[in-house]
């Protein structure tokens, strides 16, 4: 994604330090786009781009509803577990 490589090249000496620093950084470029900047991005995306994402997005909320239950399931071994068809 275009926009992804943008960022990438502007903020690439703070992104190589930790998770933190690329989390700060997407939330402050957030904190400045309205809706409809946000569309026309996803607009511009492809249909694999758009299914990542959203799959990105919702992996993330189920980890953060599972922490909140307490159930203590290792989601990040599970993700990253081979899958098999």
């Amino acid at each position: 994604m275009r926009f992804v490589d943008d960022l990438f090249s502007l903020y690439r000496e703070h992104l190589a330090d930790d998770e933190e620093n690329a989390v700060s950084v997407v939330l402050n470029i957030l904190e400045d786009q309205t809706r409809e900047d946000i569309m026309k991005l996803i607009r511009e995306m492809d249909d694999e781009e758009v299914i990542q994402m959203v799959g990105v997005y919702l992996v993330e909320m189920l980890k953060m509803k599972i922490a909140q239950e307490g159930d203590g399931t290792d989601w990040d071994s599970a993700i990253n577990r081979p899958r098999y068809h």
